[in-house]
């Protein structure tokens, strides 16, 4: 799949958290017409196991909700900050849990045959692929295996 132009990588940190402002940018992709098909499938609460349901679930936002504010306008970090005040209190200790489970996931888990999978289905085989978060990267025309993402996190 081709890289979509404004949709970061799910290592990047919005306030103490991974992958929220991907799922942001997918939000406003979306909302403009710009998400490719592929993407639209995995938006929201639909399935539970995927990435937007986990983020909204670990904020204690319902995604619905979420989108809306996003489509209201504003940084990410005032979204950030909407969904903490709205949601479950999360910790430093809860972030850095919610971190490290994320950016893991695919390695030595219950979704490692998926991954060796869809590396083959993607055209990546050879690639230094451990993690979902590391095929993403992959996917869209980054190196996390260069850039070592998971150490600014």
């Amino acid at each position: 799949m081709p890289a979509v132009q404004g949709l970061r990588s799910p290592y990047l940190k919005v306030g103490r958290i991974i992958y929220f402002g991907r799922m942001l940018d997918k939000i406003r992709l979306h909302a403009a017409g710009c998400l490719p098909p592929d993407f639209v499938a995995n938006l929201g609460e639909v399935q539970p196991f995927f990435f937007d349901a986990r983020c909204s679930r670990f904020l204690g936002v319902a995604y619905a909700d979420l989108k809306v504010r996003v489509l209201a306008g504003g940084t990410d970090e005032d979204i950030l900050a909407w969904a903490h005040a709205r949601g479950t209190p999360r910790t430093d200790e809860d972030c850095v849990i919610w971190n490290r489970f994320m950016a893991k996931i695919g390695w030595r888990d219950d979704r490692s045959a998926v991954l060796a999978k869809r590396v083959v289905e993607f055209g990546l085989a050879g690639k230094s692929i451990e993690t979902a978060f590391d095929l993403l990267d992959y996917d869209e025309g980054r190196d996390p295996a260069r850039d070592r993402p998971w150490e600014k996190i």
